[in-house]
């Protein structure tokens, strides 16, 4: 089974579009009134929540790299494979 990687971003962006379009489709079913103009606060928050939330996710994994890289403890690359044999 693959594994995906964790997009935090794209979860925050997709219950906000969740959001708006249950708030829209109540409004268009006559259960309740909901304005226009809430698309934008609720899209532009989203937004840069998710940014945000990208952002720290990209610096976590950007530090778990770093420090898997440099607590290997393999041969160098050039001293291995087809490399060796020259």
């Amino acid at each position: 089974m693959p594994v995906h990687e964790f997009r935090p971003g794209r979860l925050i962006l997709g219950m906000a579009a969740l959001t708006l379009a249950t708030l829209f489709a109540g409004d268009a079913a006559g259960e309740w009134s909901v304005a226009w103009y809430v698309v934008i606060p609720v899209l532009c928050g989203a937004l840069g929540l998710a940014a945000f939330a990208s952002w720290i996710a990209y610096l976590v994994r950007r530090r778990s790299a770093r420090s898997a890289s440099s607590e290997s403890t393999g041969a160098p690359a050039s001293s291995s494979g087809s490399q060796a044999m020259r």
